[in-house]
């Protein structure tokens, strides 16, 4: 999912807690933290339950249906026969139709339910009306409604279950699903254009490449396929967090740069946890020093990657930290910025309970998303934390209670199918030869950037991006106070897919011409 995929900070709370006392050396919680990093769960998610909130805003043009979906699609022992409901939603309203070989637009979800997609994606709803679009929205499996046997509970169990718990299993959903459609719907020659963002985008890129006779064409939104083994230096996320605040302000990163040695300081004294405690106004008292650091990394770090206009959140935070009274100590002026963020609260909360989408994506990032994210010394505002792959297995090892004989042999960390099947030998020569109709979209304030796909790699494996870009900002829903700038990002990417559609047509009627001559 691709809205606030925060820091695995709060995450990796609960899964400090369910690792067994004997086996917790296996990784300390910094580097936990920034080994199964990629800024995970929905902030809204954690804090709100979507599916009540954004119930009440869905338009009565959305269908929910349940398609009989296949457990296993690569293999034929019996159980991969098993079948789960996964739900799919469909808005008709704007569609041109099967006779007409109208469009379908296809959302595909990733690390949430769909709930929040139908309201908080605007690209498939806004363009619509131009294309005469089909909507589909499909949800991942193991996430909201899509639920193999029968609870989270009991798919998430043990590793059997765990198993079918995958992206190449995902998209295979996803063509499954779109070709069922375009069957009951009479719709074979309608094309499909696969939309989706952050891990989404990926899974949307992914689909183009893997099932090129299901979808014509795919907007990959942030989406970070870079970030994987050493494609992108390690510290390339919280260099632009960096970045994005030092440009903001010089005085404004300096002071960041300077409080983590001085919250350690005060942390060190006699009560010094007590004192942080009440400076920085926590609803529990803290326990160690990092449950702040951490707190304030993923306030930057979101800050950062979802520095939208008009409110441009890390020229808030900025704005508090610089705007603090005079005289102000450190500490003080980094708590200012954090009421300017947050909004002034009784108390901040620095711990937040799991979710499905953090219980979900914890598997998915110590199987198979293992995105190197870290940091070395002196090249970010924040303290070192470099990413090491062994320790990181260790301690999904320890979480998953794999043997510990199994780290000899990495019987639980694989690296990512389409990693292995496309990128491991030149990307950039792979999509060269092997991708067609892929737009890589993105904006280079966002931390992801550094790990996408930001020059054109052949005339339809294209790059859009824009230097005061975000996070997936590209299909989110138009405002009136939009840019400038995104307007036009917007307006190309449009351009593109109905260049990709016109020449699709016009293949169609070239193929139905010369199969009327022949008879």
């Amino acid at each position: 999912m691709i809205y606030i995929n925060i820091r695995l900070v709060y995450i990796i709370a609960s899964l400090q807690t369910t690792m067994k006392p004997q086996k917790s050396t296996a990784m300390n919680s910094s580097s936990l933290m920034i080994s199964l990093q990629w800024l995970l769960s929905l902030m809204f998610l954690i804090i709100f339950p979507l599916s009540e909130i954004f119930s009440e805003l869905i338009s009565d043009d959305f269908q929910t249906f349940f398609y009989n979906q296949t457990l296993d699609h690569f293999n034929y022992g019996p159980e991969s026969y098993y079948t789960f409901q996964q739900r799919y939603v469909m808005n008709f309203k704007y569609w041109g139709g099967a006779n007409a070989s109208a469009p379908i637009f296809a959302y595909l979800g990733a690390e949430a339910a769909l709930d929040f997609d139908l309201t908080g994606v605007g690209f498939p709803v806004d363009n619509a009306l131009q294309f005469k679009a089909l909507l589909v929205y499909i949800e991942h499996r193991y996430y909201g409604q899509s639920i193999p046997f029968g609870s989270r509970e009991e798919a998430l169990k043990n590793a059997s279950t765990r198993g079918y718990f995958n992206s190449a299993q995902a998209i295979a959903d996803y063509a499954e699903v779109l070709e069922y459609i375009k069957k009951k719907l009479l719709a074979e020659n309608s094309p499909v254009i696969v939309i989706g963002g952050s891990y989404g985008g990926m899974l949307a890129s992914w689909f183009r490449l893997k099932y090129p006779h299901v979808a014509l064409g795919a907007l990959a939104s942030s989406a970070p396929i870079l970030y994987f083994d050493d494609i992108t230096p390690q510290n390339g996320y919280y260099s632009i967090v960096t970045k994005d605040f030092r440009e903001a302000s010089e005085s404004c990163y300096s002071t960041i740069r300077e409080s983590w040695s001085e919250i350690d300081r005060v942390a060190s004294e006699a009560n010094g946890l007590s004192i942080l405690s009440k400076k920085f106004r926590t609803c529990a008292e803290l326990n160690k020093s990092n449950e702040l650091k951490d707190y304030l990394e993923t306030m930057y770090a979101v800050a950062a990657q979802y520095n939208h206009p008009p409110r441009y959140p890390v020229t808030v935070v900025c704005g508090g930290i610089d705007g603090a009274p005079e005289g102000s100590d450190i500490l003080s002026r980094i708590f200012a910025g954090v009421v300017a963020y947050r909004g002034n609260r009784s108390c901040y909360n620095t711990s937040v309970n799991p979710t499905e989408t953090s219980e979900g994506w914890r598997w998915q990032t110590c199987s198979e998303m293992v995105m190197p994210i870290g940091r070395g010394d002196n090249d970010t505002m924040f303290q070192p934390s470099p990413f090491n792959l062994t320790t990181f297995i260790q301690a999904c090892t320890s979480l998953y209670d794999v043997p510990s004989a199994s780290l000899d042999h990495n019987l639980l960390w694989r690296p990512c199918m389409f990693v292995v099947i496309f990128f491991f030998i030149d990307i950039k020569l792979i999509l060269h030869r092997f991708a067609s109709n892929i737009i890589f979209s993105n904006g280079l304030r966002d931390p992801y950037s550094s790990a996408g796909v930001l020059k054109n790699i052949s005339h339809t494996v294209l790059a859009i991006h824009t230097v005061n870009g975000s996070h997936c900002l590209d299909i989110l829903p138009a405002k009136s106070t939009d840019p400038e700038w995104l307007i036009m990002q917007r307006k190309t990417e449009v351009e593109i897919i109905e260049s990709w559609i016109a020449q699709y047509h016009a293949d169609l009627d070239a193929t139905r011409k010369r199969t009327l001559f022949e008879y």
